[in-house]
């Protein structure tokens, strides 16, 4: 499992594969991306309750390709206020952009099992066993912003095609590899060169290792999260209502996919 430290051409189109294009237009319906959060919430309820979640594959075709998918989750401000001040100091960990801190980020950059599981997995993954991170307490799991990333396949880029706040990257040589999710530059301000830079050093690679030798893929992802679903309880959503949902929208969107 991959672990992430969260963390232009004249016209950039013609670098992008058609599939890569057509993400562009969103890929999961409203009600999909619903049962993706209810799902990643009950996965880390489960863990905290000492019970395993219950692995029902949705009625939804889409939720059960194989994708790559990251789960981040967040603590706001006015829980690390309520259970500990000096929370942030002791899990060394970066104060995010909008006052949230980061609590876990872990992911597949490759497809390794069904979107649905994958979410999860990658959710439990990143509440319990991000390294940088003690585990989520009993209290704090209930209080959990949740952001789901699900990636495109990765496709070959040039460095001057990379557009912040689009793509993804992955930068290799050899067994190094750093990913970083395409909100990452946005929500530090960087700028491409900077992008490039920071993904290396996500490898262990020199800062300019992405000007000479190394590899440079490319992603797309689809970013969805709480804050989308404002004042809808995910964590106790009926899932097999959601699941009776997606079915439906299935059949209606396949034409757009």
């Amino acid at each position: 499992m991959s672990k992430l430290s969260e963390t232009p051409a004249e016209n950039p189109q013609k670098n992008l594969p058609g599939h890569i294009a057509a993400l562009q237009r969103p890929e999961f319906s409203a009600e999909q991306r619903r049962t993706l959060l209810a799902i990643a919430h009950q996965a880390i309820l489960s863990v905290v309750a000492g019970h395993s979640f219950p692995d029902t594959p949705p009625g939804s075709p889409l939720l059960l390709e194989p994708r790559g998918v990251f789960t981040t989750l967040y603590l706001s401000d006015h829980l690390r206020e309520r259970h500990g001040e000096g929370l942030g100091d002791a899990l060394n960990c970066e104060t995010h952009p909008e006052h949230r801190q980061l609590r876990g980020c872990v992911g597949y950059a490759v497809p390794v099992a069904p979107l649905y599981r994958a979410v999860a997995e990658t959710a439990c993954a990143a509440a319990f066993e991000d390294s940088r991170f003690h585990p989520v307490t009993n209290q704090e799991a209930p209080r959990l912003e949740v952001s789901l990333s699900v990636l495109s396949r990765l496709f070959p880029i040039h460095p001057g095609a990379v557009e912040i706040g689009r793509h993804g990257l992955v930068i290799s040589i050899g067994s190094r590899r750093g990913l970083l999710l395409p909100q990452v530059p946005t929500e530090y301000g960087w700028d491409r060169e900077t992008f490039l830079d920071q993904t290396c050093l996500k490898a262990g690679l020199p800062l300019d290792a992405w000007r000479k030798d190394a590899i440079i893929q490319a992603f797309t992802a689809e970013v969805f999260a709480d804050t989308d679903f404002a004042g809808t309880d995910l964590a106790n959503t009926d899932l097999a209502d959601t699941d009776l949902a997606d079915s439906d929208l299935a059949d209606t969107h396949s034409g757009e996919r």
